[in-house]
């Protein structure tokens, strides 16, 4: 695998070169895109890769040699890629509104990587605003589907392409801006990385990568026998529904170990939906989702990258939500997406439950407003909004965070700046965070009020199967949105998930979202931390005394003797505290299987 070694101060000043070049390609984006779902929230994704198309550092797994291999090794310098088709690249990206940017990396002549960087475009066509409807039954509704094509052929931009990508949006100047801005982004890895092969030499460089990847896997080798048991341990989930009136449905995950490798196994996982929220995952991506779980929840100091390949076996059904057929649609992905992901937590917590975590808000619900104002202008407002972090080993869960650590809110400054909106309110909500030794975060509120007549769409889940806690926490709230009409005073409840909801000009959109389960036992839970959730209005004094045990008096104060009784009391009705709180009736899930 490796010509020669490379010594080890060396190769720690490779490694922190390409992280910060990884870093860099995300400033370059900020700094050129226009749209806010990439330039305030951070939804893109950058990677750099070797010559053989495998990520060294960055966040998603390479898709870049089954390209590669659709060009029959016609990739030349100056050349770069664009695609969003998910089922022309095996699931590398997962919706239409994901354009993913690809280029090669030469060094004097020789190809010594690739760089790549993918970002979520507001509009891409299809039948709605934003490209995402809720009930659409093939992929055919959610927009323009571009295979991997050449948006640059030896540096030189090919207009063609551009003007059909573009013309098939409703956002095309955002588009366009986003779209170079990636394109810059893997430049910038391309111009890094030719510096580090003048500095240390070209060959010296490719060894690293090498070696990189060599001592990722030999620190994932430890990981999988220590944490990895070799008898199956399972756990099964709920996705809400499909927006079609069809669900729940049922993700189930088994992991174990065969010798050395880690076996990952989706079997009994539901088929796929009639509704977009099917998750057509590449195999490579999944490992990569795998490990950075076990990275972040056991050993975070290790480069994140694909040595650890082959360490990995991954069972996908076909015909399942994780393994759909074409033409299934795909563009509300992220309610299977992050159920993924609490499916890993709940197995393997099982095996490490002091390094477990909780489940938490469950999606990535976005709140879309479009329409033509005053003065005949198109607005499209698209918001990514987030909700509770499970509760985990070492604190509470955060409250009002996103599930992808780099993303942000976006600033209300900037909304009601650009948009015909105005923000009354964004706080956490009171009780939505489960109860536990470290509590679930809490889900947030934001209400909208609309200065326009337009259309509004929403998607959310965890509105029916709530957050579940761990280790004896407590489930976590669940979601729901409210419409409040122009001079009226009762909010109406609307679905979690709607498509060109008729707005009038000052009506109110209260958008709350799920929290977080909790991670231990809430009994433990020191008295003081608990006065300071109430105080902050975080938890109400009804659900410190259920849940938590602890009393107050009359004018708010804490009681420290009826504290004490009521854990007491509570300890002895209880018993030992259950190893998950699920919140959702047990007849209910059976039906569900």
């Amino acid at each position: 695998m490796m010509n020669s070694q490379v010594d080890p101060i060396t190769l720690d000043i490779i490694q922190n070169a390409l992280v910060n070049a990884r870093m860099e390609m995300d400033s370059v984006l900020k700094r050129i895109s226009l749209s806010p779902v990439i330039r305030e929230q951070n939804d893109a994704f950058p990677m750099i890769c070797n010559k053989d198309g495998q990520m060294v550092v960055g966040q998603f797994g390479s898709y870049i040699p089954g390209v590669v291999g659709q060009y029959e090794n016609n990739v030349n310098e100056g050349d770069v890629f664009v695609w969003n088709d998910p089922y022309a690249c095996k699931g590398s990206i997962s919706h239409n509104n994901d354009w993913c940017v690809m280029m090669p990396i030469f060094h004097e002549g020789v190809l010594v990587g690739y760089s790549s960087m993918f970002g979520h475009m507001v509009d891409v066509g299809g039948k709605v605003a934003g490209s995402m409807p809720y009930d659409a039954r093939s992929i055919w509704e959610e927009g323009l589907r571009v295979p991997p094509v050449k948006i640059y052929e030896g540096g030189k931009l090919n207009e063609g392409v551009l003007a059909i990508m573009l013309n098939n949006s409703r956002t095309p100047d955002m588009n366009r801006s986003d779209l170079m801005a990636l394109v810059a982004g893997c430049r910038t890895a391309a111009k890094r990385i030719g510096e580090i092969c003048d500095r240390f030499g070209r060959d010296t460089y490719l060894n690293a990568c090498d070696m990189l990847f060599e001592r990722t896997k030999t620190a994932m080798l430890a990981l999988i026998h220590k944490y990895i048991p070799e008898e199956p341990v399972s756990f099964t989930d709920y996705v809400d529904d499909d927006g079609r009136g069809n669900g729940p449905f049922k993700m189930t995950l088994s992991i174990y170990r065969k010798g050395d490798v880690a076996v990952f196994d989706w079997t009994g996982t539901d088929d796929q939906a009639e509704g977009p929220i099917n998750f057509h995952i590449h195999e490579g991506l999944c490992k990569l989702f795998f490990g950075v779980y076990m990275i972040m929840a056991f050993d975070p100091e290790m480069l994140f990258n694909e040595g650890f390949y082959d360490l990995f076996e991954i069972v996908l059904p076909e015909g399942s939500l994780l393994n759909p057929r074409f033409p299934a649609p795909l563009g509300n992905r992220l309610n299977t997406h992050t159920r993924f992901f609490d499916c890993q937590a709940g197995a393997l917590g099982q095996q490490a439950p002091h390094l477990s975590m909780a489940a938490g808000y469950g999606t990535s619900p976005h709140f879309i407003f479009s329409g033509n104002d005053s003065e005949g202008k198109y607005f499209q407002l698209m918001e990514l909004l987030f909700g509770g972090v499970p509760g985990r080993p070492r604190d509470d869960g955060l409250d009002g965070h996103a599930w992808w650590p780099l993303f942000s809110a976006t600033p209300i400054e900037y909304i009601e700046n650009y948009y015909p909106v105005l923000v009354e309110s964004y706080r956490p909500i009171k009780d939505s965070g489960g109860a536990g030794l470290h509590r679930g975060g809490a889900g947030i509120e934001k209400v909208y009020r609309l200065l326009e007549d337009g259309e509004v769409s929403i998607h959310d889940d965890r509105e029916t199967v709530p957050p579940w806690g761990i280790n004896g926490g407590l489930f976590g709230g669940t979601s729901s949105k409210w419409r409040v009409a122009s001079g009226e005073s009762e909010p109406e409840r609307i679905p979690s998930k709607i498509d060109n909801l008729p707005v009038r000009k000052g009506d109110k959109i209260i958008f709350r979202t799920a929290g977080a389960g909790g991670w231990g036992d809430p009994l433990e839970r020191p008295v003081e931390r608990v006065a300071k959730d109430v105080n902050a209005d975080l938890v109400s004094i009804e659900v410190a005394y259920r849940d938590y045990g602890v009393v107050f008096t009359d004018d708010g104060k804490l009681d420290e003797i009826a504290t004490q009784a009521r854990r007491k009391q509570l300890r002895e009705e209880r018993g030992a505290p259950e190893p998950f709180s699920f919140g959702f009736d047990p007849e209910q899930r059976e039906a569900a299987e």
